[in-house]
């Protein structure tokens, strides 16, 4: 599914997944981002750019190796300085954004924050163990045997402190430095980690049933939108979208009870359309 794509980069309704964390960020208020980037890094800087177009100010950090999550936070070491920060992992689609995370940090003030859900298959993530008054006691990196169905979603927030904790922990047996290892350094060494539960939908976009889901649920939260050119002698039926840039000329295009989305630059000629969930990509 990526060979040949950054998988931060498969589409959903048309934008790739990244685009949804940017903007959640953005809304949450925050303006400086760092992405940290590997082999594919050539890749997200022609889509993203310098962030302007989400009304964000982007650094591109590179990783020299895949060594692990907590590794991509030492890789931005010299450029987050002692500042708190968000780390939001770019394949993940959140739906209710991170606004009220983000709030609950700041106003909390834990030393670090982890946001948890609920999964059929929590041996597959970071599995997080917490008791009956809601405070996190252990973590655990893709158990064979999990404790219970919560995960890490894959958001979290840090003080400088975690700079402590990375200076103590060791590869995994993945030999990678686990972000897990430095939540539970923390955790032990009577650290306070701030716990925010997801009240919406989260998906991690790993598989490509994963991205259809996604596609489908925010297409189903779409309705009619026409920001393109669609002249007098056509007809637009029901939930379409049509991007800024998209031409259809003399044509009927049907949504009915699914949504359709038209890609920038996609021209549609003396047709009729009537597609079961159906989506057309961008066309050059």
């Amino acid at each position: 599914m990526t060979h040949t794509c950054a998988k931060q980069l498969l589409p959903v309704a048309n934008k790739p997944v990244l685009f949804y964390a940017l903007e959640s960020i953005a809304a949450a208020g925050l303006r400086d981002v760092g992405i940290v980037v590997g082999d594919s890094g050539s890749q997200i800087r022609r889509a993203v750019g310098d962030g302007s177009a989400f009304g964000l100010d982007i650094t591109y950090i590179q990783q020299t190796e895949p060594l692990g999550l907590a590794h991509a936070v030492l890789s931005a070491r010299d450029w987050l300085g002692d500042d708190d920060f968000l780390m939001y992992l770019g394949d993940i689609f959140l739906g209710e954004g991170i606004t009220s995370f983000v709030k609950e940090f700041q106003e909390q003030r834990p030393d670090a924050q982890v946001q948890l859900t609920r999964v059929p298959n929590p041996e597959c993530f970071g599995v997080a163990d917490v008791d009956d008054k809601g405070r996190l006691v252990r973590l655990v990196e893709k158990p064979r045997f999990p404790e219970s169905n919560l995960i890490l979603t894959g958001i979290w927030a840090f003080t400088p402190v975690v700079y402590e904790a990375l200076t103590h922990i060791r590869p995994s047996w993945r030999g990678e430095l686990e972000i897990t290892d430095t939540l539970q350094w923390l955790i032990d060494a009577g650290y306070h980690l701030g716990v925010n539960f997801v009240t919406g939908y989260w998906k991690d976009t790993g598989s490509v049933n994963d991205i259809l889901e996604v596609n489908r649920l925010v297409l189903e939260g779409l309705s009619l939108r026409v920001e393109g050119d669609v002249d007098d002698a056509s007809e637009i039926v029901g939930d379409v979208e049509i991007a800024a840039g998209a031409k259809v000329r003399n044509s009927k295009i049907y949504g009915a009870r699914d949504h359709r989305v038209w890609g920038r630059d996609f021209s549609v000629l003396r047709r009729a359309f009537y597609l079961n969930r159906g989506k057309l990509p961008d066309r050059r």
